[in-house]
């Protein structure tokens, strides 16, 4: 697919999914019906809350999520924590500096190395919804380094998992990735592979289920 079809096609599935989550003609869910999902954390309801969990709650439904699956049963342990986090993770979510696409990218080479299989099957749809390509997201599931990637997905890639596998990032890769993004595009970056890597850790303890009749798609990595 040429670039700028790519970027025409990514802007419009992340445009739709962010109003798939809170359509602007539609009333916002009622967070007093919450229906919250966890294993090693009992789902929290309304009437169990305190005022802090309400107000976190409350929170999520207004905002770009409008709804709380995935990590935030396990925050709610911890409100005050809990609602500056999930302000951090709509931030790098949904306002990047970086293009959808390779937002995506760096949060499906987070949950490939956390091995983390909610965090995977969320955003695998996500990617391929921006315009990620196919045999990138299936090479990164498989923890092989995909073939034809454009620069500026190498220049991501290399960055992810350089910074991920050996807790440095070389000057090399530093420089391409700066020159690629800019300064705020690379503190972006690490900003979005900090917040998946929290939700990884989050999910991971709490076990958290898969949706019903979904299989696990990553393997243990040697």
């Amino acid at each position: 697919m040429p670039r700028m079809v790519a970027v025409c096609a990514a802007v419009l599935a992340v445009a739709g999914a962010v109003s798939a989550q809170a359509p602007a003609t539609q009333p916002r869910p009622d967070p007093r019906k919450i229906e919250l999902r966890g294993d090693r954390f009992k789902p929290l309801t309304w009437d169990e809350m305190t005022p802090a969990q309400r107000t976190m709650v409350e929170h999520l439904f207004a905002g770009p999520r409008a709804g709380a699956n995935g990590p935030f049963n396990v925050l709610l342990r911890s409100p005050e924590m809990g609602d500056i986090a999930q302000q951090f993770g709509a931030s790098m979510r949904f306002n990047p500096s970086m293009p959808p696409w390779l937002n995506e990218l760096a949060i499906i080479i987070t949950a490939r190395y956390w091995t983390s299989q909610y965090e995977w099957y969320a955003h695998r749809r996500a990617a391929l919804a921006a315009g990620l390509g196919p045999a990138t997201v299936d090479a990164i599931a498989t923890g092989t380094r995909p073939t034809g990637m454009q620069k500026d997905e190498e220049a991501v890639y290399n960055f992810c998992t350089e910074l991920l596998n050996t807790k440095q990032v070389s000057d090399g890769t530093f420089k391409t990735a700066k020159e690629a993004f800019g300064e705020k595009g690379v503190v972006d970056l690490i900003g979005v592979m900090s917040w998946y890597q929290m939700v990884s850790m989050l999910l991971n303890t709490d076990r958290y289920p898969l949706p019903e009749g979904t299989q696990p798609q990553l393997k243990p990595l040697n």
